[in-house]
């Protein structure tokens, strides 16, 4: 038997090669999962000030990332996060699940609708307070290339003690705090802030993957 093919080698078009990771859409996503007022709804509203969260995912040169998959994790009003590891005295919110995701649209953008977390003691010195936070995670074509990062709130205090916040290159700290946007802000429901997530270049967002 022959070992070596017979036949000249064949050139696979790009658009039948296998994918190197997942592929995000809007079917991606339930229809609530973008919501993290009502995904944990069990008996009621959870509790807190609702605000919304919007914003761009961009590559280097300013130009939106589409079909980017972006999950989010927070703790409730009260600082607690719903994880047995989580042990603050402070209370749980049963209508409050905490976490959710979007994918974004052909222009880059994404939003969620959440409660403003809240400050609580992590423990790693005298006295200390986390920021009120959003954490980030951005996935990119492949498993590989996810990014994770946080996003604060303009003019918290906690901010100038938070040793996590302080270890980010002062000049790149302002990338990681959302801008109040009244022009996001729904009346009588939610409070507005932009975010945008820069990907590479010289003004890129820090991430705690680098």
């Amino acid at each position: 038997m022959f070992r070596g093919p017979s036949q000249n080698l064949i050139t696979v078009p790009e658009s039948m090669k296998p994918s190197s990771g997942p592929i995000f859409d809007l079917e991606s996503v339930a229809p609530l999962d973008h919501d993290l007022t009502k995904n944990g709804i069990k008996n009621g509203e959870p509790l807190g000030e609702r605000i919304v969260v919007s914003g761009r995912v961009l590559n280097e040169n300013g130009q939106p990332i589409k079909n980017t998959l972006i999950e989010v994790w927070q703790a409730n009003a009260a600082g607690r996060y719903v994880h047995k590891r989580d042990q603050h005295d402070a209370p749980l919110d049963p209508n409050f699940f905490g976490a959710g995701r979007c994918v974004t649209n052909e222009e880059g953008i994404f939003k969620f609708y959440t409660i403003k977390p809240g400050a609580y003691p992590w423990g790693n010195h005298p006295n200390a307070w986390r920021p009120n936070h959003i954490h980030f995670s951005v996935f990119g074509p492949n498993i590989g290339t996810r990014l994770v990062t946080q996003m604060y709130f303009p003019g918290d205090p906690l901010l100038d003690y938070d040793p996590i916040y302080l270890a980010v290159p002062e000049k790149a700290r302002q990338r990681l705090i959302s801008t109040f946007d009244l022009s996001l802000t729904e009346e009588g429901f939610a409070l507005g802030y932009q975010f945008d997530i820069v990907l590479r270049g010289h003004h890129s967002t820090p991430f705690e993957n680098e």
